[in-house]
C-alpha cells in the first residue's frame, strides 16, 4: 500500500499541477477504488489537497522537503553566494544538485527582468540540457558519463545536444576549463553559464546565471559564476555544508 501511496504522489511529476480523480487512476494504473480511499488517506495526512473534484500536492510534502538536511544545508551555506552573484549580474540565478541522470534545483533567485525558463525550484531538468546539469556530469565521475552517454539522449529544444560524440567532447572542454555553457539547450531564448561546487573529488552542486540570448556575454559572466562557485566550495570543504557526493 505504501508503493500505490508512493505513486499517486509520484504522478505529480514533473511539474505539479492539479488532477482528477480520473487522470491519477490513468496516471498510476490502480482502480478508481483504490485510488479514491489512497487520495483520501493522504488528503487527511496533509500529504495532498482537495480542491472540488481535483487534487494537488499538500503543504506538508513542502515543509517535509525543506528539511532534507544535505538540501537545507548546502542551500544555507549557498545563499550567500547566490545573493552575491545575483548582485553581480542581476540575472536569474540557480543551485541545483544532481539526482540519477537529473538536474534538481534546490534554489533559485529571479533576475529583474521576466525569464521564462523550465526551471523552477524542486522541479528536475535532464542532465545534459542544462548548464548546470552539465557541469554536475562533467564531474561526477567516469562510470555516469558513460551510461548517460551510451543511453538515448533527451532533448527538451531542437538545440539540444543530442551526439554523444559531441557531448562527450562537451563535457572534456568543462573539465578543462570548469565552466558549462548552455545555449537554448533547455528553453529557447535562454543561455546560461555554470560552474561545478566541490566537497571532495567529485561536484556536489553547480550554480549558473541564465540570461535572454541576446544578452549572453560569457566573458562577462564567467568570472563571477567562477568565483561563487569556489567560494562555496572553500565554504563546504572548510565544514561549513553538507559531505559526500550527489546521489546516483
Amino acid at each position: 500500500m505504501l508503493d500505490k501511496a508512493a505513486a499517486v504522489l509520484d504522478c505529480f511529476r514533473p511539474d505539479g499541477g492539479t488532477f482528477r480523480l480520473t487522470d491519477i487512476t490513468a496516471r498510476t494504473g490502480l482502480t478508481k477504488t483504490t485510488a479514491f480511499r489512497l487520495c483520501a488517506d493522504l488528503v487527511r495526512l496533509g500529504l495532498l489537497e482537495r480542491t472540488g473534484e481535483a487534487y494537488r500536492l499538500g503543504g506538508k510534502l513542502f515543509e517535509l522537503g525543506s528539511l532534507v538536511p544535505r538540501r537545507l544545508d548546502l542551500r544555507e551555506a549557498a545563499l550567500p553566494f547566490l545573493q552575491d552573484l545575483f548582485e553581480a549580474t542581476h540575472e536569474t540565478v540557480h543551485l541545483g544538485i544532481r539526482e540519477g541522470h537529473d538536474v534538481v534545483y534546490v534554489e533559485r533567485i529571479h533576475g529583474h527582468q521576466t525569464l521564462t525558463l523550465p526551471s523552477r525550484i524542486g522541479g528536475r531538468l535532464p542532465l545534459t540540457c542544462t548548464g548546470v546539469g552539465k557541469a554536475l556530469l562533467a564531474f561526477s565521475g567516469s562510470e555516469l558519463a558513460d551510461e548517460v552517454l551510451t543511453g538515448p539522449l533527451p532533448h527538451l529544444t531542437p538545440h539540444s545536444v543530442t551526439d554523444p560524440a559531441r557531448l562527450r567532447t562537451v563535457l572534456e572542454q568543462i573539465q578543462v576549463s570548469g565552466l558549462a555553457y548552455e545555449e537554448q539547450e533547455a528553453a529557447l531564448g535562454v543561455s546560461c553559464i555554470a560552474s561545478p561546487v566541490f566537497d571532495g573529488p567529485t561536484a556536489v552542486a553547480a550554480l549558473s546565471v541564465a540570461v535572454p540570448l541576446g544578452r549572453f556575454h560569457p566573458a562577462q559572466l564567467a568570472p563571477a559564476v567562477r568565483t561563487a562557485a569556489l567560494g562555496l566550495s572553500r565554504v563546504l570543504r572548510s565544514g561549513g555544508g553538507p559531505a559526500g557526493g550527489a546521489s546516483s
